[in-house]
């Protein structure tokens, strides 16, 4: 049972895209010179490098058994897959955009008589007529920013992510169409024909995603001190305490805990009295 993975060949998601492949322990053999197809350390896998735009038709023939690919392009193709995990970067906005100077300050303010360009037809068009506007669409392929500054169009629908292009182009937000992140996505009929496998690729990323911004902390205590710990320390079922064989009195206390809160977890153990600590990074959490 061979399984073909699709992800970007390049941009923004390509690089974060193989190393989540890599975390997961699904590593390509070959980074260095990216084909078409490459092998992982996996024999029933392999990966697939090609345009993040044309993953999610890939996906839905089945030319791809999953992909990594953002929401706005699915929701842009209307891609017939399953969305099995949100991956937790390449976080954007599809947004209305209009010229600083305009008079157009709302949704409200558009007419059938506006021309509107973007990238993304489809989601625009489902959009404006799901807000009763008909108004007519240039579709772009790129460069979709100086739209209304040579005539094509009053406003634009562009993908942005802080926001920094959009106000350099002196153009002002008035609305979101679609909030979009990269998502891991599986072909419908490959689910059910090959899912004890890509229930396993699923697993290994979400356990690297459960992972982040994790910590493993482990110390000695004294058994008097156990509960001032417990108190200190809850992790994410509480925390594993194991005998110390050489001390009867004392005993190994771990547990995982979030990475914003350690400095402040440890200092407080330390108060307790937890010796011997030891903060730990964590690669995957099943």
């Amino acid at each position: 049972m061979h399984l073909k993975i699709a992800i970007p060949s390049k941009g923004r998601i390509s690089d974060p895209a193989v190393k989540l492949l890599g975390k997961a322990g699904i590593g390509i053999r070959d980074t260095a010179n990216r084909k078409l197809f490459s092998k992982t350390y996996d024999e029933e896998i392999s990966v697939m490098f090609t345009r993040a735009a044309d993953i999610p038709e890939f996906v839905a023939d089945g030319a791809a058994d999953m992909g990594m690919t953002g929401l706005d392009l699915i929701e842009e193709k209307d891609g017939d897959v399953e969305i099995l995990e949100d991956l937790n970067f390449g976080r954007a906005k599809l947004v209305l955009a209009v010229p600083e100077d305009s008079h157009i300050n709302d949704i409200s303010d558009i007419t059938d008589d506006h021309i509107v360009a973007t990238e993304f037809p489809h989601l625009t068009e489902k959009y404006l007529k799901n807000k009763g506007i008909n108004t007519k669409i240039v579709e772009l392929s790129g460069s979709t920013e100086i739209a209304p500054f040579i005539g094509v169009a009053d406003i634009v629908v562009d993908l942005t992510s802080t926001g920094t292009t959009l106000k350099m182009n002196h153009l002002k937000i008035i609305d979101t169409v679609l909030e979009s992140s990269i998502k891991l996505i599986a072909n419908k009929k490959s689910f059910k024909e090959k899912n004890e496998k890509i229930e396993a690729v699923r697993t290994g990323i979400k356990g690297v995603l459960d992972a982040e911004g994790k910590k493993l902390v482990m110390m000695n205590v004294d058994k008097e001190v156990l509960d001032q710990v417990k108190m200190a320390m809850p992790g994410l079922t509480g925390p594993t305490v194991s005998q110390v064989m050489s001390n009867d009195d004392v005993v190994a206390v771990h547990a995982v805990v979030d990475e914003n809160d350690v400095f402040n977890v440890v200092n407080q153990l330390k108060k307790i009295g937890a010796r011997d600590i030891l903060v730990v990074p964590i690669e995957r959490i099943i």
